[in-house]
């Protein structure tokens, strides 16, 4: 064997490794191939005769083609419930603890900005008089009743320390240190307060400080103008 002189080009240099597979769908590649070999080796003549061929042998072929079918499939469908996972754990979301809208069938009349020369601190969702709305995320309940300006409200305060406060309700349907669910019913639409009709004031505030509601619940899968809950509608996509 002649010996590769120190000179010589190595054939091998700069060539990117592959990368490896994982190994649940390696062997179900593996496996896969194996058995196509086996059968294109039958029909291509390896064997003399197919009658000659045992059933037995071609049953256990099909039976091993069939499991790496499954095999591959199981993989597949783990991959896509991790990706799915995946995306709703970057904003915080989970199809246990997700992020809902506070109401189905509203008109969104004002949103969150300077508005007769004073900042408007959250979204209004005009609906009738005492329309049930709901939590768009778990949390305690820290206050449920009267609130000033905001009329009958209720707060809740989420795992994350954020807080969402709806206000205006014509009646609160939860208690002062009650956990919630998301989705729970709240209370009622109303026009108590500071109002000037029917309709739902939703506030979010980080850390004491109040944020418009509108691009902070789109990161979490919630487009509130359009009345979409967009994470269950991937997930149901994917």
């Amino acid at each position: 064997m002649r010996q590769r002189l120190s000179s010589e080009p190595d054939r091998y240099r700069g060539r990117r490794r592959v990368p490896t597979p994982p190994r649940s769908r390696y062997a179900a590649v593996v496996t896969s191939a194996f058995v196509g070999a086996g059968i294109v080796a039958l029909g291509a003549g390896a064997m003399p005769d197919a009658k000659s061929v045992s059933p037995s042998v071609l049953d256990e072929l099909r039976q091993a083609s069939i499991t790496s079918q499954d095999a591959a499939a199981r993989a597949d469908a783990a991959d896509r419930a991790t990706r799915s996972d995946a995306r709703g754990a970057e904003a915080g979301t989970t199809a246990q603890d997700p992020w809902l809208l506070p109401m189905q069938g509203y008109d969104f009349n004002s949103p969150y900005g300077v508005r007769w020369g004073k900042l408007h601190t959250g979204i209004d969702l005009v609906a009738p008089e005492g329309t049930p709305y709901v939590a768009i995320h778990a949390g305690t309940v820290t206050k449920a009743g009267w609130f000033g300006g905001y009329g009958n409200a209720v707060i809740v305060q989420h795992a994350d320390g954020s807080e969402a406060i709806y206000g205006h309700s014509s009646a609160v349907s939860v208690h002062e240190g009650q956990q919630v669910k998301a989705g729970d019913q709240l209370g009622l639409v109303g026009n108590t307060g500071h109002s000037y009709g029917a309709h739902l004031h939703l506030e979010v505030h980080v850390k004491g400080q109040p944020l418009d509601p509108v691009p902070w619940l789109q990161e979490r899968g919630v487009d509130i103008k359009l009345q979409v809950e967009a994470y269950y509608t991937e997930a149901a996509a994917s």
